[in-house]
């Protein structure tokens, strides 16, 4: 099997889900990417835990400005509009349920929305809090981004997790490299899958039973 989607078209189908005049925080890793594939014509206010508010796609090669930057120090525009303030007000806008949605990536996602997304416990890993505790619970809504499965096969979508949790039962819906797969009461199902992909196929890549 290799039919998946590559970090482009993985970016903008998220993309492609998100509502005009929503609020959204896009996490550190695969999810900064979501924001090149907006639409010019769609009103998204990208938020950044490190107090932005208004962000817009990657500065073109050479224009950077490093005093401008996402929370995983990338250079980033701004839209007219668009501010910065004390990283105290970003994290009472994640907590206070102003966020339509946050899009993380992930070590690993359990079948109820548990996410796993910080450490993986492996004795030598350097821990990465950062805001995706406060993101998690507090947003409206929580998408993760993830590879399909680890660089060794198994899968990222488990029965139950096995690393530190980030916070449970948010996770509502995960796209990865193969599929778009929506979670509610427990159950996985499949929204979409890559072209070229058999659901059989599918299934065998995934650590959950999956509906159509």
């Amino acid at each position: 099997m290799t039919a998946k989607w590559t970090r482009d078209q993985m970016a903008a189908r998220v993309a492609r889900e998100i509502a005009d005049g929503m609020v959204v925080n896009l996490g550190i890793g695969l999810p900064t990417l979501v924001a090149n594939h907006l639409p010019a014509d769609r009103e998204v206010l990208l938020h950044s835990e490190n107090g932005v508010l208004g962000m817009g796609p990657a500065p073109a090669a050479g224009e950077e400005d490093y005093d401008l930057i996402n929370a995983g120090k990338q250079p980033v525009t701004l839209k007219p509009g668009g501010c910065f303030f004390h990283h105290a007000d970003s994290f009472a806008m994640m907590r206070g349920g102003h966020l339509d949605l946050c899009v993380l990536g992930a070590f690993q996602v359990a079948a109820n929305g548990d996410l796993a997304n910080w450490h993986t416990g492996a004795p030598d890993a350097i821990p990465a809090v950062g805001g995706a505790m406060d993101l998690a619970i507090g947003a409206k809504n929580t998408w993760v981004m993830m590879e399909h499965v680890t660089k060794g096969g198994d899968s990222k979508l488990v029965p139950a997790l096995t690393y530190p949790v980030t916070g449970l039962a948010c996770v509502s819906r995960v796209i990865t490299d193969l599929a778009v797969i929506d979670l509610a009461g427990g159950v996985a199902k499949v929204v979409e899958m890559v072209e070229g992909l058999t659901f059989d196929e599918l299934q065998a890549r995934t650590g959950v039973p999956l509906q159509r």
